[in-house]
This record gives structure tokens, C-alpha cells and sequence, in this order.
């Protein structure tokens, strides 16, 4: 018996989850001179430079990422020198730092008047500029690049470790040398990992407002953000975040054939989680190569940013005013507390019913429906949300201008809080999902012979072997809400800034050294995840 209240919650969930989708489409109904007159002077001025510069900065990223990403991966896993142990999880560190965070730093340190270049200056009698301008299309890839590598890193380093081991060693026995081993051998097994760390890195950076804004280049991102909020045209914005979410959906596809070919590999090349392949010992010239390939990425990426950050800290200790940070801190807590739960706490339910609603029923199908639209939250950048929520908000407004929708969303946590659970929930499923498929459906059988079901099934048996996938899935998305931007940045209520929007407005009216302190505790809350991860890889290891 199909049960309807469970049917019904469930589409509420899936309509809370689609709305900025939704509400997208539904704007291109609205179509008529005006719009098109709009979207003419868009395609005549702003879009083509949108276009190019984003375009751009993704074939730059792209292939700054692939180089630094694979290069890293090889280094760690096909040869052993002395404190490689050590480099693979500090290569992890970059996901630790947001990019508008590491592009902050930079360009305090790097700008004219910044210690390094004054430093320079005086020391060599040189006039002018040391270093080029970093704000700008150039400088934004070099920051996206040293702060999104990590993904196609991590992803080429467990191919390489866990799919080429035994093909590695055949080609050894065979004689075949090691630049044929890995030329032949290596890299096509890792090429669909590389490809889903890209696309994975690609969507970060067309999600990204932070950098695009502060360097003041124009991509689609901020683009969205102008037509909303200086050009005032919700219509022109939608539009543009239809395109960017028509380009996300491409990649968001090609990361997952990336992946299942990354599965298929997996099956063809030999046992998954095999030993790894037979490192080669490096010595001399050759170790100190392999050591500048994989501390030249975490020196940039991570320990310059933090140090430069530190600088002006150091200096301005006992003048910092702690009073403002405290009130930050405890926003940024809060916000990020309440959506992990909330959003964990979807994802447990969802997870449950996937789980026990099985075969080709009503209620297992709609489960499957909602859980891959949660799923796919997490690739819809955060300006798409924003659009996609105060959208409905102008339409609702105008038919009933009492109702108060604008108030609830704007004013209070609510509409922020919906906006993390739209982005978040992916990150809280794909948790629970998988500390779900450690445990056995043996497991549930056993437990319904003996009279078990329903509640008492997911809080009897499966809640016990749920609680370290659930700690970390409130993890993640505790620091994922405290690192978000975009979505915060409009959406939050009058005297709620957070610490990621501090961070951002004090940068961008130049008062760097400020920014600083909530950069930093930024950076902190993000090693959290990176320790866990870096224990999980370590564990596998072993």
C-alpha cells in the first residue's frame, strides 16, 4: 500500500530542492519585447565579453589544473623519495583555502605598495612594478589553479594507486621502461579520473563570485550579480543564470561519464584497492625534482597565502578589535549549525528511504527521483540559487503584496538557510550514502525476521553503523555553509554578517590586513575536513 504522507513528503522535498530551477525555466515564460529588447543589448555589449573571459579563464584553469594535478599525482604514487609520506596529504592543504581567500592574499602581498615589492624596490634601486598586476583574467587562473588542483589530484592519485598497479608491474617484467610505463600504462588509465577532477574544478570556478569580483573580471557569475543588483533587471540576471547553469549541467555530465569510466577501468584493469605499483627510488637531482614538483603547489597554494595573511596580524595584534569578529564567528556558527543539521538530517531520511523502499513501486521510484535531484544541488552555483529563490519572491510579492514572503526570505535566516539546503544536501547524501553502502542488507533481513521495521529499523540497527558517515557528513557541510559567498552575500539579514562576507567586503575596500583575521579562521574551520580525509586515505593504506 502505497503510503501518501510519506509520498507527499517527499514532494515538498523535491519542490524545495528544484525551486531555483524551476523558477529559471519559468522565467523564459515571461518573454515579450522587453525581455527581448534586454537580452539584444546583452548579446551587442556585456554577453560576448562574459563569454570569452569566462571561457578563458576555464581553458586556463583547465589545463593548469590537469598539469599541477597529474604531475602531483605521478610524483607521490610511481616513484619514493625521502618526505613523500609527508607530500601526499600536504598536497590536501589547498582545499583548505577558498580561492577569493588566496586571491586576497595575493594581492596584499603583491600589490605595489605590498612589503615584497617595496622590499624589492629599495633593495635594488628599481622603479616601476616588480611584479605584473595580479587582478586580472591571468592572475584569477593562477589563484584557481593553486586552490582547485587538489581535485584532479586526488582523483589521478587513487587511479593511479588502485587501477594501474598490476598493469605497472606487468609492463616492468616485460622490460618496458619507465617513460613507456608511464606514457602507455599510466596515464590513459588515470585520463577519465583527470577529466572528472577538471570538470569538478571547472564548476568551482564558473560558481566562483569572490575572485571574479574582487579582480573585477567579467564573468558570468558576477555578470549575474550586476544585472540584479546594480542594473536592478532580474529578467537580464535570470537569463544569464540559465546560460550558467546550461554550462554547469554540461560539465556536471561530463564528470559523470568520467566517473563511470573511471568505474569500468576499475573492473577491466584488476582488482580495485589493489597494492600499489612498485615505486621507483629517486635520489640526488632527481629526488629534489620530485620535491620541487609537489612543494611548489603547497607552497603556493597554501603556505605563502596563510603566511602573507599572517604578516599584517602579527604587526596589528594589539590593535585588532575582537568585538566585531566574536559577533562574525558566532553568525557564521550558527548559520553553518543549523543548515549541516537540517541538511544531514534530509539526507538520513532520503538515504532511509532509498534504502528500504525497493523494486519498481510509487514510493521506491519517487525516493530514487528525489534523492538524484538532491544530488544535483551541490553543482548549481550559489548566484543560480540566489536567482532562483528571489525570483518567485518579486512574482508572489506582486500578486499579494501583504503576504510577507519577501520579509520571511530576506529578512530572517529562512531564505538563507533554504539556499544552503539547495547547495548542501548533495554533500550530506553522498556521506550517508556511502557509510550506507558499508553496511550489509543482510543486515535488514535478519532484523525484520525478528520483528524490526520502519523507525525502529533505522534507529535499532542502521543509525549504530551511521555515526562516524553522519559526523562527517555534518562536517562537510558545516564548512562548506561557512565557506559559501554568493548565496550569503544577498541573502543574509540586515546585521548578520558572516565571517566569508566580512572577509570579502573588508578586501574589497582595500583594508586588507583587516580581512586578514576572518580569512585565517576561515582557513581553520576548513583544515578540518582535509585532516579527516587525509586520515581516510591513510587508512586505506594501511
Amino acid at each position: 500500500m502505497t503510503r501518501w504522507p510519506f509520498l507527499l513528503f517527499l514532494g515538498l522535498l523535491a519542490a524545495v530542492l528544484t525551486l531555483p530551477v524551476l523558477a529559471l525555466a519559468l522565467s523564459w515564460a515571461q518573454w515579450n519585447s522587453e525581455v527581448a529588447q534586454v537580452l539584444g543589448e546583452m548579446l551587442q555589449t556585456v554577453l560576448p565579453q562574459y563569454t570569452l573571459t569566462s571561457l578563458w579563464l576555464c581553458l586556463s584553469v583547465a589545463l593548469g589544473v590537469t598539469v599541477v594535478g597529474l604531475a602531483t599525482a605521478c610524483a607521490v604514487t610511481l616513484f619514493d623519495f625521502t618526505g613523500r609520506r609527508t607530500l601526499e596529504w600536504a598536497l590536501l592543504l589547498p582545499l583548505a583555502m577558498p580561492a577569493y581567500v588566496v586571491a586576497y592574499a595575493y594581492t596584499d602581498f603583491l600589490q605595489f605598495s605590498g612589503p615584497l615589492q617595496v622590499g624589492l624596490r629599495q633593495a635594488f634601486g628599481w622603479q616601476g612594478r616588480v611584479f605584473p598586476e595580479i587582478r586580472n583574467t591571468a592572475g584569477a587562473a593562477w589563484v584557481f589553479t593553486f586552490s582547485l588542483y587538489p581535485y584532479v589530484y586526488l582523483l589521478a592519485r587513487t587511479a593511479l594507486s588502485e587501477r594501474a598497479s598490476q598493469l605497472m608491474e606487468a609492463a616492468r617484467l616485460l622490460g618496458a621502461p619507465l617513460s613507456r610505463r608511464i606514457r602507455e600504462v599510466a596515464l590513459p588509465l588515470a585520463r577519465p579520473a583527470v577529466a572528472a577532477g577538471v570538470a569538478l574544478a571547472l564548476m568551482e570556478t564558473l560558481a566562483d563570485y569572490g575572485v571574479a569580483s574582487y579582480f573585477g573580471i567579467q564573468t558570468f557569475t558576477a555578470g549575474i550579480y550586476k544585472a540584479w543588483l546594480v542594473m536592478d533587471n532580474r529578467l537580464a540576471a535570470a537569463q544569464l543564470a540559465t546560460v550558467l547553469l546550461v554550462v554547469v549541467a554540461v560539465l556536471l555530465t561530463l564528470e559523470r561519464r568520467a566517473q563511470h569510466r573511471m568505474r569500468f577501468s576499475a573492473i577491466k584493469g584488476g582488482r580495485a584497492g589493489g597494492a600499489e605499483a612498485q615505486a621507483v627510488r629517486l635520489r640526488g637531482r632527481r629526488a629534489v625534482l620530485a620535491w620541487l614538483v609537489c612543494g611548489l603547489p603547497v607552497a603556493l597554494g597554501f603556505v605563502l597565502p596563510v603566511a602573507f595573511m599572517l604578516r599584517p596580524l602579527v604587526g596589528e595584534w594589539d590593535t585588532l578589535n575582537w568585538s566585531p569578529f566574536a559577533g562574525w564567528a558566532y553568525n557564521s556558527l550558527k548559520l553553518a549549525g543549523i543548515s549541516a543539521v537540517l541538511a544531514v538530517g534530509v539526507a538520513l531520511v532520503l538515504a532511509f528511504a532509498v534504502r528500504v523502499q525497493t523494486g519498481l513501486g510509487l514510493a521506491a521510484r519517487c525516493s530514487r527521483a528525489v534523492a538524484q535531484l538532491a544530488a544535483l544541488g551541490y553543482a548549481v552555483p550559489g548566484a543560480v540559487v540566489v536567482v532562483g529563490l528571489l525570483l518567485p519572491v518579486g512574482w508572489v510579492q506582486g500578486l499579494w503584496p501583504d503576504s510577507g514572503v519577501g520579509y520571511w526570505l530576506t529578512a530572517t535566516v529562512l531564505g538563507l538557510v533554504w539556499a544552503y539546503l539547495v547547495r548542501f544536501v548533495a554533500v550530506a547524501l553522498q556521506a550517508v550514502q556511502s557509510g550506507y553502502s558499508r553496511v550489509p542488507v543482510s543486515l535488514d533481513e535478519s532484523a525484520r525476521m525478528l520483528g524490526t521495521t520502519g523507525l525502529g529499523l533505522a534507529w535499532r540497527v542502521h543509525w549504530p553503523l551511521l555515526r562516524r558517515s553522519t559526523a562527517a557528513a555534518v562536517l562537510l557541510v558545516f564548512v562548506d555553509v561557512m565557506k559559501e559567498l554568493p548565496a550569503t552575500l544577498v541573502l543574509r539579514p540586515f546585521n548578520s554578517d558572516t565571517l566569508a562576507v566580512m572577509a570579502y567586503q573588508l578586501a574589497r575596500d582595500e583594508r586588507l590586513g583587516e580581512a586578514a583575521l576572518p580569512a585565517l579562521a576561515l582557513v581553520a574551520v576548513g583544515l578540518l575536513p582535509v585532516v579527516l580525509l587525509s586520515r581516510a586515505l591513510r587508512s586505506k593504506q594501511s
